[in-house]
């Protein structure tokens, strides 16, 4: 598995290098460079969605530079919270986006992908926790999605967030 280290948030805006202040919506984005990862962040002003070469994009809120930093649930209360949306398939967009997360955060491991029956990809993961592996269904949520997901997230599995 390849690993890249990101670097956090410059809060300067790329384009029109303007101060981030802390509590501002932004957006980040990963490029190649030089045979390098690149994370540039943009001012909601400045941003008119991600470039066509981009790996990766997301929107966040500027952190506060002194404020308390938001910490993940135990990695036993996500690993439970994901083995429930599993077993009930009724979240699939929560279900990868959570894979996704636990994998940034080395609760699991991904192990490759694969097909279902019906030619529907599925990520593989495992954890080492509980010596499970999981056949996450891959799916493309859209924006409006990505967002409404990372707050049920924030709001569920980060402990002093919102």
């Amino acid at each position: 598995m390849l690993e890249f280290h990101i670097k956090k948030a410059t809060r300067l805006c790329h384009q029109t290098g303007e101060r981030l202040a802390p509590g501002e919506p932004f957006y980040s984005v990963l490029i190649t460079e030089e045979h390098e990862i690149v994370r540039q962040d943009f001012s909601t002003a400045a941003w008119d969605g991600a470039p066509e070469d981009a790996l990766a994009w997301w929107k966040s809120d500027m952190p506060d530079e002194e404020g308390t930093k938001v910490n993940l649930a135990p990695d036993e209360v996500v690993l439970q919270y994901f083995e429930q949306l599993m077993a009930s398939n009724e979240q699939p967009d929560m279900t990868f986006v959570l894979a996704l997360l636990m994998i940034r955060k080395r609760i699991m491991r991904l192990e490759g992908s694969e097909q279902d029956d019906q030619g529907n990809e599925l990520m593989v993961v495992s954890c080492s926790k509980n010596e499970q592996e999981y056949k996450v269904p891959t799916t493309s949520p859209d924006a409006d999605e990505i967002e409404e997901i990372q707050a049920q997230i924030v709001s569920m599995l980060y402990k002093d967030a919102a």
